[in-house]
């Protein structure tokens, strides 16, 4: 308990000033803003006493390739472990609503995010459209395809949107399997427990040719490689 009362007494006013401060030198390019989330990332999992372990650097993009990760969603803690952990620069795609949360929406426009608007198809196909356009423009972006974090640390059913982008911007997809963070923090609470966290980055997967037709298909590819390595991690099933 006096570990939860020491984080949030020390996490709001740290976001609020990495945001401050970072929002001026995203005027000047959003990898800026970009960078000073990685900061807040790393101080904020010391806060809270949660060391981070990261595998498979190599199957990291190269320099100037745009990619999508595509990881599994098990607590607010995930957000915390990408901008720590991941080496990279990279754009949230989210949906609308996140766009509103105070400070964090302001910080997720300042480095460039990507915004899903799904209030109504056509929004959403629009929403997609531009999306891939920005994807092949060199942009590298995270898709969280649970649409929310899962109730008991299992991999839930994905949805179909965010591979729809992929095979529209034709761009590599680089699973990343998180462990470790429902443990951390449950959905729904406020507490916390110290502990590890492990971000594995997986081999990509090539979709060229790969058509909307196919998405079924690379869905299933994916979300296995995320199951096989949650179980390697969790030692339970995660695939209902």
């Amino acid at each position: 308990m006096l570990r939860t009362v020491f984080f949030y007494l020390c996490f709001f006013p740290w976001t609020l000033l990495v945001v401050i401060c970072g929002a001026p030198f995203s005027l000047i390019s959003p990898d800026y803003m970009h960078n000073s989330g990685r900061i807040w990332g790393i101080v904020s999992l010391w806060f809270a006493g949660v060391r981070l372990k990261v595998e498979g650097h190599e199957h990291l993009p190269l320099t100037g390739q745009p990619v999508i990760f595509v990881g599994n969603h098990q607590s607010n803690f995930d957000i915390l472990s990408y901008y720590a952990g991941l080496p990279a620069q990279f754009r949230w795609m989210a949906k609308e609503e996140l766009f509103r949360v105070p400070l964090f929406g302001l910080a997720m426009r300042r480095s460039g995010y990507i915004a899903i608007d799904r209030s109504n198809r056509r929004k959403a196909m629009r929403s997609m459209s531009v999306a891939a356009e920005r994807i092949r423009g060199g942009t590298s972006v995270v898709i969280f395809p649970e649409g929310t974090r899962c109730e008991n640390g299992r991999l839930q059913q994905f949805k179909k949107g965010g591979f729809l982008i992929a095979l529209k911007a034709q761009v590599p997809i680089v699973p990343v399997a998180i462990s470790g963070s429902w443990n951390v923090m449950h959905k729904g609470d406020l507490k916390f427990r110290a502990g590890t966290i492990r971000l594995r980055i997986l081999p990509p997967i090539e979709i060229t040719g790969l058509t909307s037709k196919d998405s079924d298909r690379l869905m299933a590819q994916v979300r296995n490689c995320l199951a096989e390595a949650i179980d390697e991690e969790s030692g339970h099933a995660t695939v209902n």
